[in-house]
């Protein structure tokens, strides 16, 4: 099998599944046949493409697109899973987290801001709590604070 006909042979496969699918009446047919399961079905054309064609920068779209599919479907079948902001910052982290090991070169930096920022949503701590306590009117120059390292760190020089 050629390298380069991975991605599109499995989304050619995967979004004919689809629609053959959408043809029989099967019970939970409902659930399987919206968007996400396009997205997901890209998705694994992505990482199948990145990890059995050897292209690393397939791993990315792969693990969001997969990512997202997941929690679409999960957001609507569990009742239970959160649908707040944290869990897209921790989908783009662990893609970010999956591009640095495949690569080795870049990509741990964003994976570990995101993660963090994905954990501190998930708790009920506050973590700038004790700034608002301690000094009332930092809690509004934060986001600046913010702003500034980011801007930092896209143009200092190496």
């Amino acid at each position: 099998m050629k390298t380069q006909r991975i991605f599109p042979g499995v989304l050619l496969i995967g979004v004919g599944c689809y629609y053959l699918l959408q043809q029989f009446s099967i019970p939970f047919n409902q659930q399987l046949l919206t968007w996400p399961s396009l997205l997901f079905v890209i998705g694994i054309a992505f990482l199948l493409q990145a990890y059995f064609g050897k292209e690393a920068s397939m791993i990315f779209p792969g693990v969001l697109l997969t990512g997202l599919a997941i929690h679409f479907h999960l957001d609507t079948i569990v009742h239970w899973w959160p649908s707040h902001w944290g869990i897209y910052t921790l989908i783009v982290g662990v893609s970010f987290l999956f591009s640095y090991v495949k690569s080795k070169k870049e990509g741990l930096l964003p994976a570990v801001i995101l993660l963090g920022l994905s954990l501190f949503s998930f708790t009920s701590v506050n973590p700038f709590l004790w700034l608002q306590e301690g000094f009332s009117f930092v809690s509004s120059l934060w986001p600046i604070f913010l702003i500034g390292v980011g801007l930092l760190l896209l143009f200092r020089r190496k």
